[in-house]
């Protein structure tokens, strides 16, 4: 009798446990890692103007138009602005660099390729701008159930990643980052340590500050 119920207990006890893991073997992989899978995605925009161009570069007009794009733009770190001029005249590139360099901006060398064509006679400025977002965020799709799945939550590295996203200066940072010189400043590395080591000692030449303490009765 004994040996029946056991039998028993363990086909329920078998039939439970495969009730489960046909529950969870229906729901969709989930990450099983430490490795979020909302990461930033960067995305570019290329934004074009043709000007006029002479053959001492850029007519006043067309600078007072460039300088009004600029500023309508808000160019600032993290744009690019590169020219494309097929007759190559190296004023007109001088011209761009000063109206760029108000606002910070380095000339690009090199432009990307945009759609249609240039007219002779004139030139396409081109500004790319980067933005970084985390698709996908954020999902609140997840409930308890997960906690029994070894598995991190799907909103798992929304948090952290969208704020990398939101406030990291220039999104082209996330995928090359910044480019050292390889050369170190042994002089600035070490100012501090060779600051403390010319000090002076407190007591040198006898000049030591006078303690006085008070016992209380």
């Amino acid at each position: 009798m004994a040996n029946a119920i056991n039998r028993k207990f363990a086909g329920s006890l078998a039939l439970s446990l495969g009730l489960a893991l046909g529950a969870c073997g229906g729901m969709p992989m989930e990450n099983r890692t430490l490795e979020s899978a909302r990461q930033p995605v960067v995305e570019r925009t290329n934004f074009t103007l043709d000007v006029s161009t002479a053959g001492d570069g850029l007519p006043v007009n067309e600078r007072q138009r460039i300088a009004g794009w600029f500023d309508a733009m808000d160019l600032g770190f993290g744009d690019r602005v590169s020219l494309d001029d097929p007759s190559g005249n190296p004023a007109l590139k001088e011209d761009l660099t000063a109206l760029a360099g108000r606002h910070g901006v380095l000339l690009s060398e090199g432009s990307p390729v945009t759609a249609g064509y240039v007219d002779p006679g004139q030139a396409r400025i081109v500004v790319t701008r980067s933005t970084a977002s985390v698709p996908g965020c954020p999902d609140w799709s997840a409930n308890n159930e997960h906690n029994s799945m070894n598995a991190t939550y799907p909103g798992y590295g929304c948090a952290v990643n969208g704020n990398l996203a939101a406030m990291v200066a220039n999104p082209e940072d996330l995928i090359t980052g910044q480019k050292g010189a390889g050369e170190t400043v042994v002089s600035t590395s070490t100012k501090a340590i060779k600051a403390y080591r010319d000090q002076a000692p407190t007591g040198a030449g006898g000049n030591l500050a006078e303690v006085s303490s008070t016992e209380g009765g």
